[in-house]
């Protein structure tokens, strides 16, 4: 990339996070009510970004090869199980992930 190129790649970066942070603001000020579709919108999506995520974990798993997708159930399951028990998000993510690598690489 010449300098100007990348003087051009920055600015056009810092807009596009200037405008993704302030627009926003600049559509539902303090002193107005959030529209209720959007209201819904924060209600629903959280739980529709994390069932993206489990169904992109999972799309790969071949049940009738190798170990059968053990490690992922294994680790699906304990994640549930610490969301029941702890109800502490990050808890539940990172113990999940924790235990699947060392299922992969140490039990399977």
């Amino acid at each position: 990339m010449t300098t100007t190129q990348q003087i051009i790649t920055i600015v056009m970066v810092v807009l596009g996070t200037m405008t993704t942070r302030f627009l926003p603001f600049i559509l539902f000020p303090a002193n107005k009510e959030t529209p209720h579709f959007i209201q819904s919108l924060g209600k629903v999506l959280p739980s529709a970004a994390l069932g993206l995520l489990v169904i992109y974990c999972l799309k790969d798993i071949n049940l009738l090869a190798g170990n059968h997708g053990i490690p992922e159930l294994i680790a699906v399951a304990f994640v549930v199980f610490l969301h029941v028990l702890k109800r502490n998000m990050l808890l539940s993510i990172s113990g999940g992930t924790f235990l699947y690598m060392v299922l992969i690489s140490v039990v399977f």
